[in-house]
């Protein structure tokens, strides 16, 4: 909240390291958390000045308006829940918000997961992530949601949204609690299923970390995802049949 304020915790920050975590009590039913709304606000009146953190210059946008930015999120959690962000406000890991190091404080952005398609709008509160490879720092519920709390991080696209345009809704998750994958192949043997995982990670590189092996059964499985729909699947096995020449099979599990 200051013109050269230093943070010395913001390299820790995300559930990728190991200091942090969900919390001892997950609330039940976060996929059924909403999204949050976007609303006029007026921006808060020291959290947009320039800054320095580890001798980096950031120069906040002054306004709301277009924003496209893809790279890669992380979230942060229990280790900074119930501290104060940068507008001041108690962060909430359970909340729909998100840190970002230049888009204005307050403002509302559209999260996509690349490798999924799945999104959720949240409203940005509070600086950071302070890492090159990172774009965004999401609440452990925006990053549940988004299908990447258990990896850590996930590519994703991100879009400034104005209050008053039409934001789309996200799609319902899957019934009883189950999801929707994609399998690429089944293999007899973990070292071919990791040899075609790496050769497609190399060609299809916008999938990241949403593609891994799953054993069962005497085999081992490629699987993307999760998706909540089948719907919500089928453009990126249409994608993958069109750039890797291999048609996925859709599973529930």
């Amino acid at each position: 909240m200051f013109a050269k304020r230093e943070a010395p915790q913001a390299p820790h920050r995300g559930g990728f390291y190991k200091d942090d975590g969900p919390g001892d009590r997950v609330p039940p039913d976060l996929d059924a958390v909403p999204d949050a709304v976007p609303r006029d606000e007026p921006l808060h009146r020291f959290a947009n000045r320039p800054y320095q953190v580890f001798g980096r210059d950031y120069v906040p946008l002054a306004a709301v308006g277009p924003f496209r930015q893809r790279g890669r999120a992380s979230w942060y959690g229990r280790r900074f829940n119930g501290g104060k962000t940068s507008s001041g406000e108690t962060y909430d890991m359970y909340a729909m918000t998100a840190a970002h190091p230049t888009l204005p404080i307050p403002s509302y952005a559209r999260v996509t997961n690349v490798a999924t398609g799945r999104s959720v709008v949240v409203r940005v509160n509070d600086r950071g992530p302070f890492h090159a490879d990172r774009a965004i720092d999401l609440s452990y519920t925006a990053a549940y949601r988004l299908g990447y709390a258990e990896a850590g991080s996930a590519l994703v696209d991100i879009e400034a949204v104005v209050p008053g345009a039409s934001v789309a809704a996200a799609a319902p998750p899957a019934p009883s609690g189950k999801a929707v994958y994609l399998q690429l192949g089944a293999f007899s043997a973990r070292e071919s299923a990791e040899s075609f995982r790496a050769r497609v990670l190399r060609e299809l590189a916008w999938l990241s970390d949403a593609i891994h092996v799953v054993a069962g059964d005497a085999l081992y499985r490629l699987q993307l995802g999760p998706f909540r729909t089948s719907d919500e699947a089928r453009p990126v096995a249409d994608r993958i049949r069109a750039e890797l020449n291999v048609a996925p099979l859709v599973v529930v599990r």
